[in-house]
C-alpha cells in the first residue's frame, strides 16, 4: 500500500484491487469489498454508499496489512477472521480447516436422516457442523470432537459466541463416545493420500492445518475407522453421514455395506460429484 494511506474507502478498495490484480487473485474488487466489509463490520453494500465518506486511520491501516496478507496468499477466511456457513458467520484461523459449500449440503443430508436424539460431529474443526446441528435440529444433544486442542479451542470460541447448546470434547474419532449413545454421527474427516496432499493448491496445502487433510496411504484410514466403530457408538437405526472425497464414495460405499451398515446411498454434491455417503445401523449387533 501506498505510504500515505487512502483517506476514503473508494481510493482504499481502488489500491486494494490493483494489489489483487497483480497478485493473481480472482475477483479482486470483490475480494477487497468482502475484506473491508468485514473489518468494519457492515454489509458489501453498506461499504459501497458510505465509499467516498472519510475513514479513520486505523481502519484503513487494518485494510491495508489485511490486503498485504492476501497478496500474500493466505486464504480469506483467515484474513478476515470470519467464515460464512449455512446461518452462520464462524471465527475463522489457522487452527482450522475452512467451512467449504460442500460441507453444508452434508449438514442438509444429515438432518433429512435425523433431527431428534443425541449427534456428535467428528472433527468439527471451527464447529461448524455441529453448530448448525444444533441449530437447525432438535436435538437434546450435540457433541463437537476433535483431538486437535486448538481446532477444539476454536470450536469453543464459537460455541460461546454463538450461544448454541454444544459440548466441545477432544478425542480421536469415536473413542470417547460410549456404546449406544447417539442417533448421528456425522463428519468430514480427511480423505486425501499423502500424495495427493503434496499436490493440493499451495493456498490450501500451504496454510490449512495438514492434521485435517491427508489420512494413510489410501486415504480412508480415517473413513475407515468411523465405519469400523461408527456403528458401537450410533444406537439402533441411526445414522451416519460422511463427506468423502469424489474418487473413493464408491469404495466407502462398499466398505460401509461389507462391514454391515443398512440403507448405503451414495449422494452427489452441487456439482455432481459423488461426495457424501449415508448409511444406516440396523437393529442388528
Amino acid at each position: 500500500m501506498p505510504d500515505v494511506l487512502p483517506r476514503t474507502p473508494a481510493a482504499a478498495l481502488d489500491e486494494a484491487r490493483r494489489r489483487f490484480t497483480a497478485a493473481g487473485i480472482p475477483e479482486p474488487r470483490r475480494e477487497a469489498l468482502r475484506i473491508w466489509a468485514d473489518l468494519a463490520d457492515c454489509a458489501m453494500g453498506d461499504v459501497l454508499l458510505g465509499r467516498e465518506q472519510p475513514i479513520a486511520p486505523e481502519l484503513t491501516d487494518r485494510f491495508a496489512r489485511a490486503v498485504s496478507r492476501r497478496a500474500a496468499g493466505e486464504p480469506l477466511a483467515y484474513v478476515t477472521g470470519r467464515a460464512g456457513f449455512r446461518r452462520l458467520t464462524l471465527a475463522s484461523d489457522h487452527r482450522a480447516s475452512i467451512p467449504r459449500p460442500e460441507t453444508e449440503l452434508l449438514v442438509e443430508l444429515a438432518l433429512e436422516q435425523v433431527q431428534r436424539g443425541g449427534a456428535v460431529d467428528i472433527g468439527t474443526g471451527t464447529g461448524c457442523i455441529a453448530l448448525s446441528l444444533a441449530l437447525e435440529g432438535r436435538f437434546s444433544e450435540v457433541l463437537a470432537l476433535d483431538l486437535s486442542a486448538d481446532a477444539l479451542a476454536l470450536a469453543e470460541q464459537n460455541r460461546r459466541s454463538s450461544g448454541l447448546p454444544v459440548a466441545c470434547v477432544r478425542g480421536d474419532l469415536t473413542a470417547p463416545i460410549a456404546s449406544g449413545a447417539v442417533d448421528l454421527v456425522v463428519s468430514n474427516p480427511p480423505y486425501l493420500t499423502e500424495g495427493e496432499w503434496t499436490s493440493l493448491d499451495p493456498a490450501v496445502r500451504d496454510w490449512e492445518p495438514r492434521l485435517a487433510l491427508p489420512s494413510g496411504g489410501d486415504g480412508l484410514a480415517a473413513t475407515t475407522a468411523l465405519l469400523d466403530d461408527g456403528r458401537r457408538v450410533l444406537r439402533s437405526g441411526g445414522w451416519l453421514a460422511l463427506e468423502v472425497d469424489a474418487m473413493r464414495a464408491g469404495e466407502v460405499a462398499r466398505r460401509a455395506g461389507a462391514l454391515g451398515w443398512t440403507a448405503v446411498t451414495v449422494r452427489r454434491d452441487l456439482y455432481g460429484r459423488e461426495r457424501y455417503v449415508l448409511a444406516r445401523r440396523s437393529g442388528e449387533p
